[in-house]
């Protein structure tokens, strides 16, 4: 049961030490390629760039990359390796999907399987699985550099080359043998027909020949690799990391959960190598990690440690008043009825919707780990975690600091860590410093405009499609689980997640679907627009905020100065994440998985 959320989290911690040494060594311009690499280096190096310069750059890449990803999707019915002669998807679903996929977030509103050539896999998620994830990891190395004090924070297209070839390339080649050795299918053909034990299990032709089944594959050997490493998390199954031919064996089920959380591990520590304040770096790396293990533990205890309550036996209720017009006194009384068991042996917990081939925990512990680092991948149905359960995932989505994705989970801490710098500052009346210089009011203008787009982009757009038919005509189940269907989908879209609880309709499928869900297209465009804003403002806003304390005169140490290599720092920064996320997200919490756990509360019947 925890042997294997402890495994994972050792194994990771371990490998991430040398790594980080790795990724300093890379990022500082100490490691000196082959010549044949250094070439591409130099002439993607256009010269040093200020924060200003690249940041463009950055968005500029990111617009090509939108071009590319529009153009690869619409065209495809008419591109290569498209056996099975799937369609054009939706205008609004390739316009989500193409932002979802270059932010790194990879909310799919489609089946991989169902609606997507082996072209579009590999040359439309493949290739954004590499570029997506590189460009969060080049913010993080801009604001160290400006912390530093440099007025140059590199280059960025020479940033994105490093990243991408000497680290996601290797490491990726290393797992995708891995993954091909443990039976996942490697292969440009887009299906196999393969005949059924029971004679036309799959039906019958029009001459009463028996059909075959078809099974989709395509290049899963190096498809899944990456997209844990870039915690990109897409599936190229609807079935994501479920599916024998992403996640075959137990093996491959490790594997994945250690490389999906082995880059943001080690980019804690490489924060540290490159400021040259390792101890600084331990602290930061031990928050986050209590953290993550409180989110494993609660998603564990609640779902694995518990049976589902639908199956359980419920005494009688309490008793409530409905307005209602028609009854004495314009109220009609209403009791929760007694509800007998079902015959269902649960003594292993809510095994609703797992994959039971890994052990019992394995999806809950799936389940705390993909959120905590914004990967997405699912290899359980999160809509059928118990409802306290799922509050793990969405804590980790609601901080969105606990490790992260590469590079953004860090500087998501760091929001954080200003303003609990600037708190602990005013409450002993001493000017804030971090890293030695002072924090103004710039500094926690960018810091508060950063921390706040994620609550803003999450709480807005799901109180609009909660109280309007964009939201109640997607959601399966009627009151508090709905809600938290709709919260769920725009936390998952402004932490740039990826995971979602699958019961919401979202899809529109091809262009020519006749029966669309029917506020599909409103979600695409709603998430999306969360996506972009999300992703971009917690980016740029404190790369800007390191670059203007990188440009102030470095404050002697006093006796007066914050250490922040100590105990007590830890103790700040985590009372300060918990305090904030608290006091932004309990409420919505509160009308979603706690009223829901609590029992029907009358919302109006």
């Amino acid at each position: 049961m925890w042997f294997l959320p402890i495994a994972i989290l050792v194994t990771t911690t371990l490998l991430a030490v040398p790594l980080s040494r790795y990724l300093a060594w890379i990022m500082d311009g100490r490691y000196h390629a082959p010549r044949f690499l250094r070439r591409f280096e130099v002439l993607l190096d256009s010269g040093p760039q200020n924060w200003k310069q690249y940041t463009v750059a950055l968005l500029t890449f990111n617009t090509v990359l939108f071009v590319f990803g529009f153009a690869v999707l619409s065209l495809q019915p008419w591109l290569p390796l498209n056996d099975q002669g799937k369609g054009m998807l939706a205008p609004t679903t390739i316009f989500h999907s193409v932002v979802s996929f270059m932010t790194n977030t990879d909310l799919q509103h489609y089946s991989g399987d169902q609606h997507l050539s082996n072209f579009s896999q590999i040359f439309f998620c493949i290739t954004n699985f590499f570029l997506s994830a590189s460009i969060g990891f080049c913010g993080l190395t801009a604001i160290i550099r400006a912390f530093r004090g440099e007025p140059m924070v590199g280059n960025f297209f020479k940033d994105m080359w490093r990243v991408v070839v000497y680290m996601f390339l290797p490491i990726a080649f290393v797992l995708s043998m891995v993954f091909l050795q443990q039976g996942s299918p490697m292969t440009f053909a887009s299906s196999v027909q393969a005949s059924t034990l029971e004679p036309a299990a799959m039906g019958k032709t029009d001459d009463g020949q028996a059909k075959a089944q078809t099974i989709v594959v395509g290049p899963l050997a190096v498809f899944v690799p990456m997209k844990q490493l870039g915690t990109n998390g897409g599936g190229f199954y609807g079935m994501n990391s479920a599916h024998p031919f992403e996640n075959p064996t137990a093996v491959t089920n490790f594997v994945s959960c250690v490389a999906m959380m082995l880059f943001p591990f080690s980019l804690v520590l490489m924060y540290g190598r490159m400021l040259g304040r390792m101890r600084h770096a331990w602290v930061i790396f031990n928050v986050m990690m209590v953290l993550m293990v409180g989110t494993i533990v609660w998603t564990i205890g609640y779902d694995t440690l518990q049976p589902n309550p639908a199956f359980t036996a419920h005494p009688p209720g309490a008793s409530y008043e409905l307005a209602d017009a028609s009854a004495p006194g314009g109220k009609r009384p209403m009791t929760i009825p007694a509800v007998a068991s079902l015959p269902v042996d649960q003594h292993l917990g809510n095994l609703e919707g797992k994959e039971m081939r890994f052990g019992t925990s394995a999806g809950a512990t799936f389940a705390a780990l993909t959120v905590d680092v914004t990967d997405g991948a699912v290899n359980a149905e999160h809509d059928s975690l118990n409802p306290l359960a799922v509050i793990g995932p969405y804590v980790g989505m609601w901080l969105n600091c606990i490790y992260g994705g590469k590079g953004v989970g860090m500087i998501n801490f760091l929001l954080f860590l200003i303003v609990g710098v600037f708190v602990a500052g005013q409450m002993v009346g001493r000017t804030p410093e971090y890293l030695g210089r002072k924090i103004g009011a710039r500094e926690m203008k960018l810091a508060m405009i950063a921390l706040l787009v994620h609550p803003i982009m999450i709480l807005g757009p799901s109180g609009l499609f909660a109280a309007t038919d964009w939201g109640l005509k997607a959601i399966s189940n009627p009151g508090a689980h709905g809600f938290s269907q709709i919260v769920y989908q725009f936390s998952s879209a402004s932490a740039n997640n990826g995971s979602a609880l699958d019961g919401l309709g979202v899809s529109y499928g091809f262009n020519a679907n006749p029966t669309p869900a029917p506020t599909a297209a409103a979600f695409d465009i709603a998430t999306a627009l969360v996506i972009i804003i999300s992703r971009f403002l917690p980016i740029i806003a404190p790369i800007a905020m390191a670059a203007s304390m990188g440009a102030k005169k470095a404050a002697p140490f006093g006796l007066g100065t914050l250490r922040d290599d100590t105990p007590t720092f830890a103790g700040l920064m985590l009372g300060t994440i918990l305090i904030i996320g608290a006091l932004l997200f309990l409420p919505v919490a509160a009308l979603g998985p706690l009223a829901e756990y609590l029992g029907p509360i009358p919302f109006g019947g």
